[in-house]
């Protein structure tokens, strides 16, 4: 009896830690879905997330972060920060360079315009979410801005377990900020 009690004492002790490291500190996640191709795979990628960043805690334009979606808070998104709050966003520039202006053979002042007059400034507390790939990716364009309190954390990595080895540590990789400046040399 007193050993069954010390093992239920030692599993209930451990699953609180991994629920206070998983809320507070750092989840491991698998992301599915197209929106972040090439920086995030379709499928069979995991990513490390950093609680640091949770509820927009000094995230930078650029930073890849996990949200829980606008639409839907059953549900988690995996996007890169486009704006940050007082940015004024070109809502959709996808639209710019998509066939319906290649479809004409002269582009006229009002396609350009058409083109390029759908802005929003983000209001303060919020941030602007864009998957890389901007054809296949529901982001802020279709649900407009997210407030920083939906941020889950930042990610910092991503593993690939389909081309991995434990060599190569699972086919591990950083996720980098493509937008921030490099220091010049």
């Amino acid at each position: 009896m007193k050993t069954a009690f010390k093992v239920s004492s030692i599993f209930v002790r451990s699953v609180c830690l991994l629920h206070i490291v998983h809320e507070f500190f750092y989840e491991f996640t698998e992301t599915k879905g197209e929106s972040m191709i090439p920086t995030i795979n379709a499928r069979n990628d995991y990513v490390h997330v950093s609680k640091r960043y949770k509820n927009g805690k000094n995230v930078k334009l650029g930073d890849c972060i996990v949200a829980i979606k606008p639409t839907d808070p059953k549900q988690r998104v995996c996007k890169r920060i486009t704006g940050l709050e007082n940015d004024i966003i070109l809502v959709d520039p996808s639209i710019c360079n998509s066939n319906e202006l290649k479809k004409y053979n002269n582009t006229t002042v009002s396609d350009v315009n058409y083109c390029f007059n759908s802005f929003i400034k983000v209001p303060k507390g919020h941030v602007w979410l864009t998957g890389d790939n901007l054809n296949h990716s529901i982001d802020s364009r279709s649900y407009n801005v997210v407030s920083m309190g939906l941020i889950v954390g930042k990610i910092y990595g991503a593993n690939d377990f389909n081309k991995g080895s434990w060599r190569d540590l699972f086919g591990f990789r950083f996720i980098r900020n493509t937008l921030e400046r490099e220091p010049d040399e």
